[in-house]
């Protein structure tokens, strides 16, 4: 046995060993107290070799040792339960005005085990093990009192029974009953539970997982309804040989359902915000093996060969209540891809898989777990962007916390959100709508938290936005490729702190550089952004040096513009730029080829600005069609071939202004039937 685990159970069993050394066998007390001193001094001297702490014994048993010898009283050895227990009253108490609380403490070395720094209900657990510290106090203390008891007035036989006998009792009634405590007090503590990880009776029955309108007065939807709703899915998806497939929801809550369902069939889902037709062709057919389309948007059900209405599948007669099977998804077999604009004239499509998103959910938790806790989620960014999909759907679904179904457009919605408190998802965009409609009225809202994304909000923006919300918004920096990167409240400064686990550097271009968890590749990716680094880690992002360009926070390419542009037919050459007045907007030049030119000879400007504009209205959003156009006879270009930017911005700059319909009538250049 080894010298450490002899000198614990001699220091458990004290009062017996003192009892019986003095009482049994009549020991000289000075003799006893000599070899007790020496025992705990060799132990002390054994212990500082060691990297591990000292226990309290190796430096009370000496103490008490000495002043046994010294005074040759039975009482000062009887003393040892009791200053025992006062210095761990002291230790244990301390803790209670200086967290986190000494059995909070405990519980982090198990962290290995438990992660409770990166739990959501890390609060909750803190709280309950201030309460658990607490009740440990009281025992010291009332422990410490029958220990003095008992020395004082009491036989050497009742100071052995209780010190040496009922006390350890105690002590393991209390921590028996703790543990009884403790398996029901973690049914309540909230838990983050990942996509991938749910079972059947993962939340319960009425948890509610959906609302529609304001929390207090809308329709819920329930974690039954959600196992029901997947499950009738499932059962349609599940019989159908496509392996590809578009989701396109617009109400969160049915593309949740249809998202699960797909992913639990093992289907590869393809996530685009642009439904266009010629765009939803283009990318059905864009890979091996045709895509089907699954959605809740009527328009959009002629679009493919294959069209399924999620809110008849989900909610039709098929749908059988009280179901309890939820088939496991592996999150590292998953293939999500995502569509955005690239810089090759064509959609570009980003792989992702769930394993990724799950990683960075759980960091976003783990660090504003308890704003999601203390309010309903409510968005105005769509789902089938990367920050609306894990913001607006899988953070709020991961933590039990309910969202709203309905994305959030108009800014005077939010008058209407005054009945609890809300986490809102939103971009920079919205916000400056909303401060332009208001102005400094203030929305009334209720303790809110407002996460922002998709663009840079300015300081005067950000702090007019607490005027009218209340809350300085807090700014999420990341991209459909890498996820999230970095975050920052611009009240501080305008310096970002990058999400844990995330490296950053600075090429030899300047741009930022990051390697995570969160990137699907263990290589490091390549922004467009300029950056300046600063001392810490944080870092100051300095624009753009790419071709990509944000629209009312809506990712564009301008090489895809101008490719969507040359494949009309009619032009030979053409640039697109973006320019800022009150708004950012996007401009474009044309010089016709002899096609153009012969479609355009007798028109007015007014109807080919209608024409490519409704042309491009089949690839595009209209926030990012071009509201400037300009037909030359030659772009400016440089000798190597490259637009000369500010030549051409001066073009939009002194150009007449674009003709009314009724100065083309007035022209007489087109005939009233076209």
């Amino acid at each position: 046995m080894k010298v450490k685990n002899i000198f614990y159970f001699i220091a458990a069993l004290y009062p017996l060993v003192v009892f019986c050394a003095l009482v049994v066998f009549r020991l000289p007390l000075r003799i006893f107290s000599l070899t007790l001193a020496a025992f705990g001094f060799f132990f002390f001297i054994a212990a500082t070799g060691t990297k591990k702490k000292i226990p309290l014994q190796a430096l009370l048993l000496p103490l008490i040792g000495i002043l046994g010898a010294l005074t040759n009283e039975f009482l000062i050895l009887k003393l040892y339960p009791v200053l025992v227990s006062g210095l761990l009253l002291a230790a244990f108490g301390a803790t209670l005005f200086s967290p986190p609380s000494m059995i909070f403490r405990f519980a982090l070395l198990l962290e290995r085990r438990n992660n409770i720094r990166g739990s959501l209900g890390k609060t909750y657990i803190a709280a309950y093990c201030q309460k658990v510290t607490a009740v440990w106090c009281l025992f010291f203390a009332a422990n410490g009192t029958i220990a003095a008891l008992t020395a004082f007035w009491g036989s050497q036989a009742a100071w052995t029974v209780y010190n040496g006998g009922i006390s350890y009792i105690l002590i393991g009634i209390l921590l028996g009953s703790e543990l009884l405590v403790r398996k029901m007090v973690n049914k309540t503590i909230p838990q983050a539970i990942p996509l991938s990880a749910f079972t059947a009776v993962s939340r319960k029955g009425s948890a509610v997982v959906s609302y529609s309108g304001n929390y207090s007065r809308g329709i819920h939807k329930t974690w039954e309804d959600f196992l029901a709703e997947t499950a009738a899915l499932r059962k349609v998806l599940a019989g159908e040989h496509q392996r590809r497939w578009i989701l396109h929801c617009n109400d969160y809550w049915y593309f949740l359902l249809a998202y699960t369902a797909l992913l639990q069939c093992k289907k590869e889902v393809l996530l685009t915000a642009n439904i266009s037709p010629a765009y939803i062709k283009e990318i059905a057919g864009a890979a091996e093996g045709r895509a089907a389309l699954i959605t809740d948007e009527k328009a959009a059900l002629e679009l493919l060969e294959k069209n399924f209405f999620v809110p008849a599948l989900a909610g039709g007669a098929g749908t059988e209540a009280g179901v309890h099977t939820f088939p496991a998804i592996d999150p590292s077999e998953t293939s999500i891809v995502m569509y955005t604009s690239g810089t090759t004239g064509t959609p570009k499509a980003i792989e992702q898989r769930l394993t990724e998103f799950e990683t960075d959910n759980a960091f976003i938790l783990s660090k504003w777990g308890d704003e999601f806790l203390t309010r309903k989620v409510c968005s105005t960014v769509n789902p089938h962007h990367i920050y609306g999909l894990l913001f607006s759907v899988m953070l709020p679904f991961t933590a039990g916390v309910p969202f709203r179904r309905e994305r959030i457009e108009y800014p005077e919605t939010f008058e209407q959100l005054q009945d609890d408190s809300y986490l809102i998802v939103t971009v920079p965009a919205l916000l400056k709508r909303a401060v332009e409609i208001t102005g400094d009225k203030p929305f009334g809202l209720r303790d809110p938290w407002i996460f922002t994304s998709g663009g840079a909000v300015p300081p005067e923006l950000a702090e007019k936005t607490e005027r009218i919300f209340g809350f300085w918004p807090l700014e999420v920096y990341g991209s459909t490729e890498t996820s999230g990167i970095a975050w920052r409240q611009s009240k501080n400064g305008p310096e970002w702190t990058p999400f844990d686990n995330a490296e950053i550097w600075k090429n030899s271009e300047g741009c930022l550089v990051v390697r995570s968890p969160y990137l699907r590749s263990k290589e490091s990716f390549t922004t467009g952004d300029l950056t300046e680094l600063l001392p810490g880690g944080r870092f100051i992002l300095k624009g753009r040096a790419d071709s990509i360009v944000k629209i009312e926070e809506k990712r564009i390419s301008l090489p895809e513009l101008e490719s969507r542009i040359m494949q009309s037919g009619l032009v030979s050459d053409t640039a697109v730029i973006a320019l800022q007045k009150k708004r950012q907007y996007l401009a474009a030049a044309l010089v016709f080829n002899e096609a153009g030119k012969a479609r355009f000879a007798e028109t007015g400007r007014f109807f080919i600005n209608k024409y490519f504009r409704e042309y491009l209205s089949g690839f595009f959003e209209t926030t990012v069609i071009p509201k400037q156009w300009r037909y030359l006879d030659t772009l400016p270009r440089d000798a190597q071939g490259k637009i000369k930017k500010q030549q051409l911005e001066e073009i939009f700059s002194t150009s007449p202004q674009e003709e009314t319909p009724e100065d083309e009538w007035a022209q007489k250049k087109i005939s009233p039937e076209l």
